[in-house]
Order: C-alpha cells, then sequence, then structure tokens
C-alpha cells in the first residue's frame, strides 16, 4: 500500500464514525420521512401508497396556511427584529455607549438561560385576562371590566408570542456579534477615529463590511430555529384557541401523535425540510451579492 493510499484510508477511518451517526441521526430519518410522506399509515401495519395525496390535502388546509403564516411571522421577527436588535445592543455594549455594560449584557442574555417552559407560564401570566397588562391597562383607563382580548383575534394572537421570542432570543444574537466585534482590531478603529470618522461611518464602512459572514451565519441560525419553534408555543397556547397561535411543527405534531396520522406528519416535516432549505438558499445569494459589492 503506498503512502497516498495510507493517507486515504486513515481518512476514511477517522471519518468513518462521524459520519455513520451522522447518517443515522440525519439522512435516515429524513429518507424515511420522505419515503413515508406518500404513504397513509396509522402505525400498525403496512403503510398504503397515496401518492401526492398529503401534500395536496396539506396546502389546502386552512390550519396549515395559518400555520405557515405564523410560522414566516416568527421567522420575520428573528431576521428582522433578534438579528438587527442584538447587533445594535452589541455595538452599543461593545463602544461602551452605555455604563455599567457587563449588567446589561448580563440581563439581556439572562431570559435565553432560562427553560422555554417557565418562560411560557411567566408571560402566560402577563398576557392572560387577570395578569399585570390586564391591571395595567384598567388602573390607566379606570376600567374595572377591561379584560384582554388579543389571544381571541385571529389575526393578532401570534403578537404576543412573537414578542416573547425577541425578549427571549435577542441575548443570543447579542453575544454571538459582542464576540466577533471584539476580533476587530482595536487600531483599524482608532485610526479611523483619528482621521476624524464618526461612530456611523465607523460602524458602515468598517463593522459591518467585517461582520457579513457572521450575520449571514446567525440569519441562517434564526431561520431554521424560527421554523422548528415548538416548545415555548405548545407550552404557552398549545396553538389555541382554535389554532390561531399555531406554527407548522405544532401542526405536524398534532397530526402525528394525537391523530395517528405519521404519512400525513411526515410530508409536514418534508416541507418544513424544503422551506428551510429554500429561505437558507436565498439568504446565502442575497449574503454572497452582498460580499461581492464590499470586495
Amino acid at each position: 500500500m503506498t503512502f497516498s493510499q495510507q493517507k486515504r484510508a486513515s481518512y476514511w477511518l477517522l471519518l468513518s464514525p462521524g459520519l455513520l451517526l451522522f447518517s443515522a441521526v440525519i439522512v435516515f430519518p429524513v429518507v424515511f420521512s420522505f419515503s413515508l410522506s406518500f404513504t397513509t399509515w396509522s402505525g400498525y401495519g403496512f403503510p398504503k401508497f397515496m401518492g401526492f395525496a398529503n401534500y395536496t390535502k396539506i396546502l389546502a388546509d386552512p390550519i396549515f396556511q395559518h400555520s405557515l403564516r405564523n410560522n414566516l411571522l416568527i421567522v420575520a421577527i428573528s431576521v428582522f427584529g433578534q438579528i438587527p436588535l442584538g447587533f445594535l445592543l452589541a455595538f452599543m455594549l461593545h463602544r461602551r455607549m452605555v455604563k455599567g455594560g457587563e449588567f446589561y449584557q448580563t440581563m439581556i442574555f439572562l431570559p435565553i438561560t432560562i427553560s422555554p417552559v417557565v418562560v411560557a407560564l411567566l408571560w402566560n401570566q402577563i398576557f392572560s385576562a387577570s395578569g399585570l397588562i390586564t391591571a395595567i391597562v384598567r388602573r390607566i383607563y379606570d376600567d374595572p371590566r377591561y379584560v384582554m382580548t388579543i389571544f381571541e383575534n385571529r389575526n393578532l394572537a401570534i403578537l404576543p408570542i412573537l414578542f416573547v421570542l425577541l425578549w427571549m432570543h435577542t441575548g443570543t444574537y447579542m453575544i454571538i456579534y459582542l464576540a466577533n466585534l471584539q476580533k476587530i482590531t482595536p487600531s483599524v478603529l482608532e485610526a479611523a477615529q483619528i482621521d476624524g470618522a464618526s461612530e456611523s461611518q465607523m460602524l458602515g464602512r468598517i463593522i459591518l463590511p467585517s461582520m457579513i459572514g457572521t450575520i449571514a451565519t446567525t440569519a441562517i441560525l434564526a431561520i431554521s430555529g424560527s421554523l422548528k419553534a415548538f416548545d415555548l408555543i405548545f407550552a404557552m397556547t398549545g396553538g389555541g384557541p382554535a389554532h390561531f397561535t399555531e406554527v407548522i411543527a405544532l401542526y405536524m405534531y398534532t397530526n402525528t401523535f394525537k391523530y395517528y396520522k405519521y404519512g400525513y406528519g411526515s410530508a409536514v416535516s418534508i416541507l418544513i425540510v424544503l422551506l428551510a432549505v429554500g429561505l437558507i438558499l436565498i439568504l446565502q445569494t442575497i449574503s454572497r451579492r452582498i460580499e461581492r459589492n464590499y470586495e
């Protein structure tokens, strides 16, 4: 055996455990779900081939359409809310625009360390009919009969959840950006200040161009995390009332494990994968064009 063959064999030997684990945990479930999505199966007996019937039924279901709409709103609040706000907070802390930066950094990051179930119970008490917001509004308008009914509105019921997600996850992106801002050579910023550059000019011409890769990575994390949103919503509203706050992952869970429609649930999971891949490809295309502009 030649040296190059020994080298290739050693690569495969070192790679094979991770490759086998990846295949067992990721590849096999996706392939199995994809094949199962063309069938109807309750978990007993043999799956019955249905063709694209599951997909056409899903896309025509008003509950799925509303769940998709809620998921896209979560994607929007993650990409256009959590990421910009996290970057702004990181920039302010890095440039020492506020006193007590370490305290604010800890308090902003704190929500992500709390269990989503605990967060859901906490905000349920705030948004409930007898919660804090209702009490404040009653005091302001001197109306003891006021009751918060936002969860009874089909189009607005998702708004409290969007706010909680913004509050909970912004700190994660702030920490990521803060760590990457610290990698920028201080002498570059100092030289720009000496040349008379303002904070906004340094942000637009030095900091943002150097952070494009990081911003793209966090956007991918935000999109994938938004499409997997489940635990907080399940604990907070369970998708109710009347499916007003339901998301695709919860829709998949209900149909698969409550109604035992495994083929139908597999089709929903494949749609989640396709949606995630499509959004990430669009994002990568946009990020490449932005990177070319700064080359």
